[in-house]
């Protein structure tokens, strides 16, 4: 019989088992660095979770408009409700805010051009429109004929 050329001191038992590879044709093992694995997990996780978090942040930023404007629309309407009205309002019609000249608010039909040189108020605030929730949409025409939105502050 012959003897096997390789020495035993060469030959592992588990050659399965070891950490790196056990001949020269074996494929190559390398450790794992968990470090960096956990790394590149916890950046993917941060990448992933701040997308969606801003993503929140948008939506609550647009309800929290959306809430400001309702407050402002509540705030408003009270106050046209707490002016001088000689009439019903209709809803889905245009109305006129105006400030008297002992400085509390009327509602009127007439429109501020429609009033001619006799204007029997110290100013016109705004033009109104009363919605079917009997809030009130409120318009504000500038000096250059442009209509924006009434910001609460502008009103007091």
């Amino acid at each position: 019989m012959e003897k096997n050329p390789i020495d035993k001191i060469k030959v592992a038992e588990n050659p399965g088992l070891m950490e790196y590879a056990h001949t020269a044709g074996s494929a190559v093992i390398r450790p794992e660095d968990v470090g960096k694995v956990k790394g590149k997990a916890q950046l993917a996780m941060r990448q992933q979770t701040n997308e969606q978090l801003g993503k929140i942040y948008k939506q609550m930023e647009l309800l929290a408009q959306q809430a400001k404007e309702i407050k402002n629309r509540i705030d408003i309407s009270e106050r046209i409700y707490d002016a001088a009205i000689g009439f019903e309002p209709i809803i889905n019609h245009v109305y006129y805010l105006y400030e008297k000249k002992d400085g509390s608010d009327i509602l009127s039909m007439v429109a501020p051009l429609e009033w001619g040189r006799s204007f029997p108020f110290n100013q016109f605030l705004a033009r109104v429109f009363l919605l079917a929730d009997h809030t009130w949409k409120v318009e504000f025409f500038q000096e250059d004929d442009r209509t924006d939105t009434l910001d609460l502050d502008e009103l007091d």
